[in-house]
């Protein structure tokens, strides 16, 4: 069942045409990668998704259509956003951050999938610097504090943008591991990723972006049997 579809998406910054006709869906529990070299419009895809760029075309969500909406509506609806910025609030504590994440709003019976424990016991690094200042943590720390502080609002599906960015090699086995365990837990993933190998090891389906368009859609066996793709649009 697919959960989020999108169909002939074109995206704009100001004047200038960044998405041309993307077409591409993400299903229930499925973790799929969204891969491309920097500046084809990966990023400009999750971002007209959570309603933070100028599009047109269809975005359906769970079957309704989300374009048009503002994006505190769209995170509502269940659609988590961790972008490739680490947006945590820095004078605020790690335990702070991850209360700010909690969806506001609940019904009273509806438990979330997730609960501050659950991230404690993800990464116990939080756990150890849960009375710490966000702000003055690693790299690493800040991005499983992001992960974590979206999680805490308990989406359906979760756009990551770049999680690996920066971090050290042992930092990245952890990143994988814990989506990983967002699938394990009925979490689909849409994972906007630079390192193939990531990718690939964790991915059910990947789309490969070149010039604001899909030019690939298939598994990663697909991905690896293919090497003029890897080389044309991929490969350094």
């Amino acid at each position: 069942m697919s959960l989020l579809t999108i169909k002939n998406l074109n995206a704009f910054y100001g004047k200038s045409h960044v998405l041309h006709g993307v077409d591409m869906q993400v299903n229930a529990g499925e973790i799929v990668s969204l891969l491309g070299r920097n500046g084809v419009g990966r990023s400009t895809t999750v971002k007209a998704t959570m309603g933070q760029v100028d599009a047109t075309g269809s975005i359906l969500f769970k079957g309704e259509e989300i374009i048009g909406l503002k994006a505190f509506q769209i995170a509502h609806k269940g659609l988590g956003y961790v972008p490739e910025n680490r947006d945590i609030f820095p004078t605020l504590t790690v335990e702070q951050n991850l209360m700010l994440g909690e969806k506001s709003g609940r019904a009273k019976d509806s438990k979330p999938r997730w609960s501050m424990e659950d991230m404690y016991q993800m990464f116990p690094r939080l756990r150890e610097r849960k009375n710490t200042q966000a702000g003055v943590m690693s790299g690493g720390e800040q991005q499983m504090l992001t992960l974590c502080r979206t999680l805490m609002g308990d989406p359906d599906l979760i756009m990551i943008d770049e999680p690996t960015e920066g971090l050290a090699p042992k930092i990245v086995e952890l990143v994988a591991e814990y989506l990983k365990e967002l699938k394990n837990r009925g979490i689909s993933v849409l994972l906007v990723e630079q390192k193939l190998a990531i990718a690939l090891e964790i991915s059910q389906r990947v789309y490969v972006m070149g010039h604001g368009s899909i030019v690939f859609e298939g598994t990663p066996a697909d991905l690896r049997a293919n090497e003029n793709i890897r080389k044309e649009w991929l490969e350094v």
